[in-house]
C-alpha cells in the first residue's frame, strides 16, 4: 500500500483548504469540515506506517478543525462531534479525548432521536468512563434498523459499556468484517478507523481481542 502517497495527497488537500479558508461563516464551516477530514486521512495513513508522531499531529489538527467548524454548523451536525472524538482516540490522546468528550456532551447530542447524535453521546460517555450512562444511551441504537445505524457497531458500543468481553469480541469482529467488504473508505484511505477506536476503548477496559487485518495498524492505539 502506498501510504506515503495517501498521506501526501491528504496533507496537500489540508494545506490548500487552509490557504483558501473563507470568512463567510457558512462557507467557512463547510471548508473546515473538508480540511478536518483531510487531516484525518493524513493521520490514518501515517498511523498505518507506524509514524506515530506525525499521525498524532495530523489527528490533533483534525479534532481542532472539527470543533472549530461546529459553532456555525447547522443544528444536528453531530458528525463533527464524532469526528473530533475519534481523532483524539486515534491519536491516543486521552486527556484531549476527555476534554472533547465533555464538550460533545454539552451540545446535547442524545436529546433528539438522531442515531448519529446518540452515537456521539455514547462515544463521549465511554471516553469519560461513564459506562452506566453509556449503557442506557447505547440501548436504543441496538434496536435501530440496519439502514439507520450499523447493528454490529451498536452492539460493540453496548458491549463496551457493559464490559462484556465475549459480546464485544463478536461484535468488533463483525465491524471489521464489514470494513473488509467495503469498496469505499473515508478519504479513500483503506483503514478500519471505527475498529481502531473501538479497540482503544476496549483496551482501556481490558476486553480487547487480538484483531488482525491489513486495515488495522500493527501496533495498538492507546486510549
Amino acid at each position: 500500500m502506498d501510504w506515503d502517497g495517501h498521506a501526501e495527497r491528504e496533507e496537500g488537500r489540508y494545506a490548500d483548504g487552509l490557504a483558501r479558508l473563507p470568512d463567510e461563516p457558512d462557507a467557512r464551516q463547510k471548508q473546515l469540515v473538508r480540511i478536518a477530514m483531510a487531516a484525518t486521512g493524513a493521520g490514518l495513513a501515517r498511523l498505518m506506517q507506524g509514524r506515530r508522531a506525525e499521525a498524532v499531529g495530523w489527528l490533533a489538527r483534525s479534532a481542532e478543525r472539527f470543533r472549530e467548524s461546529y459553532p456555525d454548523a447547522p443544528p444536528g451536525s453531530w458528525g463533527r462531534l464524532i469526528g473530533a472524538l475519534k481523532a483524539r482516540v486515534l491519536a491516543g490522546d486521552r486527556e484531549g479525548a476527555e476534554t472533547d468528550a465533555s464538550w460533545a456532551l454539552e451540545q446535547g447530542p442524545a436529546a433528539g432521536k438522531s442515531p448519529i447524535g446518540r452515537y456521539a453521546a455514547v462515544l463521549a460517555l465511554l471516553v469519560l468512563g461513564r459506562d452506566e450512562e453509556a449503557t442506557a444511551t447505547a440501548a436504543p441504537l441496538t434496536e435501530e434498523p440496519e439502514e439507520s445505524f450499523p447493528r454490529p457497531v451498536a452492539e460493540a458500543l453496548a458491549a463496551l459499556a457493559a464490559g462484556d468481553g465475549a459480546a464485544y469480541g463478536d461484535a468488533a469482529a463483525r465491524v471489521l468484517e464489514s470494513f473488509e467488504r467495503r469498496d469505499e473508505y473515508l478519504e479513500d484511505i483503506p483503514v478500519a478507523d471505527t475498529v481502531i477506536v473501538l479497540q482503544a476503548l476496549a483496551e482501556r477496559r481490558g476486553i480487547a481481542p487480538p484483531l488482525r487485518s491489513p486495515l488495522l495498524p500493527e501496533e495498538a492505539v492507546g486510549s
